[in-house]
This record gives C-alpha cells, sequence and structure tokens, in this order.
C-alpha cells in the first residue's frame, strides 16, 4: 500500500522525529510513504494533498498546518475514495475518519499544575502568558488545560496575569516579542512564563537573557526538544511535557497501513470536531524536570545522556 503523509512543516527537529518514526514503522508493514511538507502554508499544503491523492495513495496522514483550512483536503480525498488519519493535530468540520494525538487538554493542565505547585505560596503570583498559534486546535486545547488549573486562582486573585499574547505559527521570534513586552509592561516583576511549548519558551528564555532574568524566572515547555532538555538541566526552564512521539508515530503508521489495506482500527476516545465525533486515539504525557530526564527522555532512547548533558561541568552531570 501506498501512503501519502502531509505534513505542515519540518522546520522543528520534532516534526522530522514524527517523520522518520513513520517512515520506518510504515515500511517495516509493508508499506511505502510520500512526504511532503508545506513550510507552513495552507495553499500549499492543499496542493500537496492534490498531489497526494493524484499519486492514488491508499491512505492520507495529515498534519494540518491549519486545522480549518484543511478540511477541504479531506473532503477531495473522500472523493477520491481516499479515507483520511489526523495526525495529533485535529481537522476540524469535516467527516475526518481517524485522529491520532496526545491528551492536549492534559498537557495545559500540568503545565499550569507545575507552575502552581512551584512558586511562592505566601503571596500574589504574577505569571506572563504565551499561547501557541491560534490556528492550531491543540493551542487552544492547551490552554483550556490551563485554564481548568489557574481560572479559580485568578478568580481568588492569588495570581496576576500581567501580560498574554498568541504566538503566531508558534516561531520562537513571535514569543521572544510577547516576552520582551511583558517586561516592558511588568519590569522584571514577574515569577513565572507560562510557555505552551519549548520554541516559544526558547524565544522566551533569550527575552529574558538579555535582561539578566534567565532562571531566575520560571519558564513551562512542552515537547522535551534536546535544547530544552539541555536548558532545563542548566536550571534555565524548569520542566516539558514529553510526548513519547515514537509510540504515537509507531501506532500511526500501523493505523494507516489497516486504513489502506482496508481494515478496521480500533478508536476507545471520541473527540468532536463541529461536524462529527472523530474516533480518536490519545495517548499519555508525562511531566519532564531535571530530577527525572534520566528516567524518562533518556532511558527512552528520546535523547542521548551525553547530549543532554552536554553544556554541563562533569562534576554535574546525572550518573
Amino acid at each position: 500500500p501506498l501512503i501519502g503523509l502531509s505534513m505542515d512543516t519540518l522546520k522543528e527537529e520534532r516534526w522530522q522525529g514524527d517523520r522518520d518514526l513513520f517512515v520506518t514503522r510504515a515500511t517495516e508493514l509493508g508499506a511505502d510513504v510520500l512526504v511532503q511538507s508545506a513550510n507552513s502554508d495552507d495553499t500549499r499544503q492543499i496542493s500537496e494533498v492534490q498531489a497526494l491523492i493524484s499519486r492514488r495513495v491508499d491512505v492520507l496522514v495529515i498534519v494540518p498546518h491549519n486545522g480549518g483550512a484543511m478540511a477541504k483536503a479531506v473532503n477531495m480525498a473522500h472523493d477520491a475514495g481516499i479515507p483520511v488519519l489526523a495526525y495529533d493535530r485535529l481537522i476540524t468540520d469535516c467527516d475526518l475518519d481517524l485522529y491520532m494525538t496526545f491528551d492536549n487538554e492534559k498537557v495545559g493542565e500540568l503545565q499550569a499544575q507545575f507552575l502552581v505547585d512551584h512558586l511562592p505560596k505566601d503571596r500574589k503570583k504574577k505569571i506572563v502568558r504565551i499561547y501557541g498559534a491560534k490556528t492550531d486546535n491543540n493551542a487552544l486545547l492547551y490552554k483550556r488545560g490551563q485554564d481548568k488549573v489557574l481560572a479559580p486562582l485568578i478568580d481568588r486573585s492569588e495570581i496576576d496575569v500581567v501580560h498574554e499574547d498568541w504566538t503566531q505559527d508558534w516561531k520562537p521570534e513571535n514569543a521572544k516579542k510577547i516576552a520582551s513586552a511583558a517586561i516592558t509592561k511588568a519590569g522584571a516583576n514577574f515569577d513565572a512564563i507560562l510557555a505552551s511549548n519549548d520554541g516559544t519558551a526558547g524565544g522566551a528564555i533569550q527575552a529574558l537573557s538579555e535582561e539578566g532574568l534567565a532562571g531566575k524566572v520560571l519558564v513551562t515547555g512542552q515537547d522535551a526538544e534536546l535544547s530544552a532538555c539541555q536548558r532545563i538541566v542548566n536550571g534555565i526552564q524548569a520542566m516539558t511535557i514529553y510526548k513519547p512521539l515514537s509510540q504515537l508515530a509507531k501506532q500511526a503508521a500501523e493505523a494507516a497501513t489497516k486504513m489502506a489495506r482496508s481494515k478496521p482500527v480500533f478508536a476507545l476516545g471520541k473527540i468532536n470536531n463541529g461536524k462529527i465525533e472523530v474516533p480518536s486515539i490519545l495517548l499519555d504525557v508525562v511531566v519532564v524536570t531535571k530530577e527525572n530526564m534520566m528516567d524518562t527522555v533518556v532511558k527512552d532512547g528520546f535523547h542521548k545522556a551525553a547530549e543532554v548533558y552536554r553544556s554541563l561541568p562533569e562534576t554535574q552531570q546525572s550518573r
């Protein structure tokens, strides 16, 4: 069978990993994979899907740049009799066949709970919130999860959000601008930056570094990117959320191969995409800190210890 994989972008290390793991597993199962990457451009992604359809793929796996815009791609695929699996990001308002992702609302809850647990209890806490891209449904889910934890504390005035904004296209340079705006507005007078992923955390930390605040302000993240893991062991970023991508990519490759062969896929979850309850498979996520780095990210082979601890003096390296 032939699988078409249409990706939003391959800029981040994270997505390169997904692609490699997916292709490897699909190949093991006897499938061929055609990969396209749209460089965060909706129009380009639609035309790439059209190209994959004309190559007569048996199934389409899509990581949408914009979950709303890609409904058109799903409809085109269905017109050609091709089923569609949305990978890690939901495609809305269409008859999507399958959705595979992590428990994204849980990601937001864990980020916010970590922040609450690690900030001073005896006074009002000031935080900056950096959300993801508005075009990515997951960014809304991370925020919803964060809100679950934070809303009661904000209502009771235990937490004050001094600045908040959405990061266009998830770009670190845009997150850096948001953090700089927060510093201009609030001075150095805040406790934490609730950054929705490691890219936005990295951008925010650049802004903090320029003001000599890196390591003094708690910063959250997500994706367990190598640079973030290095920042965590160096005490500059507080935590990240590890999403076992190998599980997602392998299970998605297995599901896609079954779909390509017209075999059933068992999906216990249901997620509403505005049109239907999409059969969904949700995987668990893990909070990663300096303390459990070796037992999670390194143990899983996601990163090598030598890479994570490369920037630390020998004596401080975790054994």
